[in-house]
């Protein structure tokens, strides 16, 4: 039987949500090799935007079952007052497992989706927010420009053909060093980096005082919970792959992908920026090792043992 009444029942308000819902998800099973630095990439991701989102918002981190001391930092996290709503998932139910969940939660009018290896810099959320309002039609923002395969984006490409040319160009505008600093993130040879620089090409736009590029990217984007609520939830088989499903979803449906003219985030990796210094360990060069392990057939050799490994404790398929 129950004694006395719930508290509860004597609060005349609650807490309601933020107009923005910004959603991490990461995935850091252990703390070596590819992911030596992955505690501090993900603490520089979260800290970048806490210091640099300049609208109210409620963060909300999906972990994808990483490792004990990531887990720990997120919690302390969660404990400060940085993060909103934490979910520590007992497994790894990949990227598109996450996005399933995440969407379906997100309480805001606006979504950000950005991976937990994402550095967000002053004026990245106003300015995706001025094209989200300036655009017709507009499915997702990315925070930074780069280039993204037109086939991907032929509904952004349809509606600007249809534009005079002051609104609508096709040729180089973005300059290299903004190009050159996504490939390295993805460690592009600059060799070939160049070349694609060369041979490719940028689609701007130029409308209500606003200018934009075509394409964006499934590693940070801003999009509505309208939207989501067209396209959610996909199949999800891997723990990474397929979030093209995601862009072609958006397109199919018309709506523009769309990338700022500057770049207001940066693809981290699974290393901090040197230069950055936001609890970035002490870099230590292995000049000579890293020679050897370059050398052709070793290089290989250790990339297919890396995978093997790799597979052996996270592929759940068989």
């Amino acid at each position: 039987m129950r004694v006395g009444q719930n508290p509860a029942k004597f609060i005349d308000t609650v807490a309601l949500p933020a107009d923005i819902t910004i959603c991490v998800v990461n995935c850091i099973p252990f703390l070596s090799g590819f992911y030596e630095q992955g505690l501090e990439v993900i603490k520089a991701c979260l800290i970048s935007i806490h210091e640099n989102t300049d609208n109210p918002y409620d963060l909300m981190v999906f972990d994808n079952h990483s490792c004990e001391q990531v887990r720990n930092y997120l919690v302390g996290a969660y404990e400060q007052g940085i993060i909103q709503y934490l979910v520590l998932s007992e497994k790894n139910i990949g990227k598109i497992g996450a996005w399933n969940y995440i969407f379906g939660a997100a309480q805001g009018k606006v979504v950000v989706f950005s991976d937990g290896d994402i550095l967000f810099r002053a004026g990245w959320l106003s300015e995706s927010l001025l094209l989200l309002d300036s655009f017709p039609n507009v499915g997702m923002v990315t925070a930074r420009p780069l280039r993204t395969p037109d086939k991907f984006s032929q509904a952004t490409l349809l509606w600007g053909r249809r534009q005079n040319g002051k609104i609508y160009q096709e040729g180089t505008f973005l300059d290299w060093n903004t190009y050159l600093e996504h490939t390295d993130s993805i460690g592009l040879p600059r060799d070939e980096a160049k070349k694609q620089y060369d041979e490719g090409q940028d689609h701007l736009f130029t409308f209500m005082g606003r200018r934009a590029y075509a394409g964006a990217a499934h590693f940070q984007f801003l999009t509505t919970k309208a939207m989501l609520g067209k396209i959610m939830p996909l199949p999800s088989e891997k723990p990474m792959r397929g979030e093209r499903a995601f862009d072609i979803a958006v397109d199919k449906l018309g709506y523009l992908r769309l990338c700022t003219d500057q770049a207001y985030v940066l693809h981290m990796g699974n290393r901090v920026p040197q230069g950055k210094n936001i609890h970035s360990p002490t870099r230590r060069h292995h000049d000579i090792l890293k020679t050897v392990v370059h050398l052709p057939g070793i290089r290989h050799g250790l990339l297919w043992l890396y995978n093997q490994i790799f597979n052996l404790y996270f592929d759940k398929s068989e």
